[in-house]
């Protein structure tokens, strides 16, 4: 199953998927990261369609349209985003139904967006965690396909609380993209 990893920061994500032996054919950062030295030093395909507007004037669909034409053009199957900054439009989730794999550091369907642990924390949960699953047009919102619970402790502050969240993250995703490779399904 030929794979491409969607980043935009500094590539741990992706380090992992690499380390767990994944079939990573491209990786795609829409901004100079990283990442695309990660994948450079693996010998992956690394493009960058950097967004180059973040105003009322960018064309979400047509970069989405972009970054889509390279994923056909690769032949890629499984397209999993790893801290990828970019809101896509419609044409991915057309040309990849199914088929685009998200985490998101809550348990959703609580905490949406960019924010999420610091709104677990001004929430005030004693329990947070992380989630796998389909990304749809909708943001955060599709179908969850793994979660994993982590403490809130009374000393947390956002950064301590996202760093232990990342390291059960790393290995929920990696479980999770294994899983959907050995059976060549997603769900």
């Amino acid at each position: 199953m030929r794979i491409a990893v969607l980043a935009s920061g500094s590539g741990t994500i992706l380090e992992a998927i690499i380390a767990a032996g994944l079939p990573v054919e491209l990786v795609i950062a829409d901004r100079q990261c990283r990442a695309l030295d990660v994948a450079a030093a693996e010998g992956i395909t690394a493009l960058s369609i950097e967004r180059t507007s973040f105003g009322d004037d960018f064309d979400r669909s047509a970069f989405t349209a972009e970054v889509t034409a390279a994923l056909r053009e690769a032949n890629i199957k499984l397209v999993v985003m790893a801290g990828y900054g970019t809101i896509l439009a419609q044409p991915i989730y057309d040309e990849f139904a199914g088929w685009v794999i998200n985490t998101h550091p809550a348990l959703l369907p609580s905490f949406k967006g960019w924010h999420a642990v610091r709104d677990a924390l001004a929430f005030g949960v004693k329990v947070t965690g992380c989630t796998v699953h389909v990304a749809t047009l909708e943001v955060d919102d599709g179908p969850i396909l793994a979660q994993r619970a982590v403490a809130v402790e009374p000393d947390d502050t956002e950064e301590s609380l996202h760093e232990r969240i990342k390291i059960v993250e790393r290995e929920l995703y990696i479980e999770t993209l294994q899983g959907i490779v050995a059976r060549g399904a997603v769900q």
